[in-house]
């Protein structure tokens, strides 16, 4: 997260350099000390004003606009060592040097200029068309920040796996994700209401866990006001090189096929599942009868249903079974069991 204080205190300690730098000055030039008090921090306010306006401008942004530059100029300095002010009908010009030096100029600023927005408008994939062989990324997925969206927040088990310590990394809830939890509490409909406030007090509680690094990413452009949440997800994964982290199956599908990373629940629920194999043995507790008037109904912790033969009379008890068969379905294993006696 920003740490808003600490820059308000270098704000404060600069602020105190210029004023003393510009009382020193204004006495080494026999003039009023007051002069070059008001004079330093007239330069810091300057300074802290341009700083605030540049708030929303990364250090990624820097790099992809200082790159930028660096190719503009040096495209520029190809275009002037052509020559073409060697011509004859230039060089019967009687001013040629202020013409040439006037060109240059204009040269050098413009590509300068379409180097630093063609920069930052690209992304990390298209510096490597440029730089062959390199690439603009970090050195292991625990650096790269994940992403939340709107339904992992109102899920609420986030919470359970950040304090296991599994998930790695910087976690970025957008403020579109945000504004949509917003939204649902001042909707008319109760279910609505009772997800949002739920998401709500799940990122009240986050911002509260300790060493957790959790920010909130202000969206820097407004072209994509109008698209769904999901599409402005897939947008700023890609912008910030980040993984995905959902329960939405549709919206897991297509940052896959975009090539962003995904962190599935789902997936994670199903490879966490118990494999259960016959022969294996259980302690299950029988809830229910089962479809046929001989069997019984147990379930494991996490919701697996166990279907054990001529259990019928041991319904409401918890009995030792072994495991006789597995069956695939659309819903999950169905699991047949035998008493082990």
């Amino acid at each position: 997260m920003h740490s808003v204080w600490s820059i308000r205190l270098v704000r404060a300690l600069f602020l105190a350099l210029f004023i003393v730098i510009g009382i020193a000055v204004a006495l080494g030039i026999e003039q009023p000390w007051w002069f070059g008090a008001v004079i330093g921090g007239v330069s810091m306010g300057l300074l802290i004003v341009l700083d605030m306006i540049f708030a929303r401008f990364s250090l990624r942004n820097f790099s992809h606009a200082t790159f930028g530059l660096g190719i503009g100029l040096f495209c520029a300095w190809l275009v002037t060592r052509i020559g073409i002010f060697q011509l004859g009908v230039f060089q019967r010009m009687e001013n040629l040097d202020d013409v040439r030096n006037v060109t240059e100029f204009l040269i050098y600023v413009s590509f300068a200029f379409f180097g630093v927005t063609f920069g930052l408008r690209s992304d990390r994939d298209q510096f490597a068309f440029i730089i062959p062989y390199v690439r603009f990324r970090q050195d292991g997925a625990e650096g790269e920040p994940l992403l939340l969206d709107t339904n992992i927040i109102i899920d609420g088990r986030i919470m359970q796996v950040v304090n296991t310590g599994f998930i790695s990394g910087a976690l970025v809830v957008p403020r579109f994700v945000l504004e949509e939890l917003q939204r649902l509490t001042e909707s008319g409909d109760s279910q609505k209401v009772l997800r949002g406030r739920r998401g709500l007090e799940v990122m009240e509680k986050m911002q509260g866990v300790s060493g957790l690094r959790l920010s909130i990413h202000e969206e820097m452009t407004v072209e994509n006001r109008l698209q769904s949440v999901d599409v402005r997800l897939v947008s700023l994964a890609r912008q910030l090189n980040a993984r995905l982290l959902t329960n939405d199956e549709n919206l897991a599908k297509v940052s896959r096929l975009r090539g962003i990373p995904v962190l599935s629940f789902n997936d994670l629920v199903l490879a966490l599942q118990p494999q259960l194999n016959p022969g294996d043995e259980l302690s299950l507790h029988l809830t229910r009868t089962g479809k046929d008037k001989h069997q019984a109904v147990g379930y494991l912790v996490d919701g697996t249903m166990i279907v054990v033969n001529q259990a019928a009379a041991f319904v409401g008890q918890t009995v030792d079974v072994i495991i006789s068969s597995a069956l695939p379905t659309s819903a999950g294993r169905l699991i047949f069991a035998e008493i082990k006696h």
